[in-house]
């Protein structure tokens, strides 16, 4: 499928499910213990290097974005979809979102102290994580954190129905830790830590901290 194409059928699909989604997984941090220790490791790595902006690219309807800014994060939120965003802007009028692609992420170079994308890689296919990592890398500080969140397995499956029962058309990748962790040190960035956990956020999910280290 070409770029184009699964971008599409992504953005088509979270604008569809956006109200129901924002309603299912608003919840979910409160019943994952490691995951909001994992957020709150990365904002202190934040405030350690001095702070600064920080994107939660793939925000959805801006619960990670709103998280973080409650752990003294100065996040902004990012997504393909229109329909999230403009979820994520009505729940949390305070907070800046976004309409925006992590495969041609339009940010100033080295403008971020931080980066998360937190279950949002999951949609994008093995032949285009490199660019996305590349993206992450150009846009961090030199010594500024990723934090990434994904489901860990090694299958793609296609999602056609999801939150709500709505029609989707989006394929799943899992992928494996070591798998992601090689692919991060190939694009500049050292691997901090890496753990897998069984949450509400996910039944196999996988949790990297890096840095940008070139």
């Amino acid at each position: 499928m070409s770029v184009d194409g699964w971008l599409a059928d992504t953005r088509t699909s979270y604008d569809t499910v956006a109200v129901s989604y924002a309603r299912l997984v608003r919840d979910l941090l409160a019943e994952a213990p490691h995951e909001r220790a994992a957020l709150a490791s990365f904002a202190d790595v934040v405030r350690g290097v001095g702070g600064g902006p920080v994107a939660d690219v793939g925000c959805g309807t801006g619960r990670i974005t709103a998280y973080l800014h409650t752990l003294g994060v100065d996040a902004f939120g990012m997504d393909l979809s229109p329909g999230m965003i403009a979820v994520a802007r009505r729940d949390h009028p305070e907070l800046r979102f976004e309409v925006g692609s992590m495969i041609d992420l339009e940010l100033d170079d080295a403008s971020l102290a931080g980066l998360v994308a937190w279950y949002s890689l999951i949609h994008v296919p093995d032949d285009q994580i490199g660019t996305v990592f590349a993206h992450f890398r150009r846009v961090l500080r030199l010594g500024s954190p990723l934090l990434i969140g994904f489901h860990v397995g090694d299958e793609t499956t296609l999602k056609t129905e999801g939150y709500g029962g709505h029609p989707m058309n989006v394929y799943v990748h899992r992928r494996q830790p070591a798998q992601v962790a090689a692919r991060l040190r190939e694009h500049g960035f050292t691997v901090e830590s890496q753990q897998t956990v069984t949450s509400a956020e996910s039944r196999l999910g996988g949790i990297i901290l890096g840095r940008r280290e070139r």
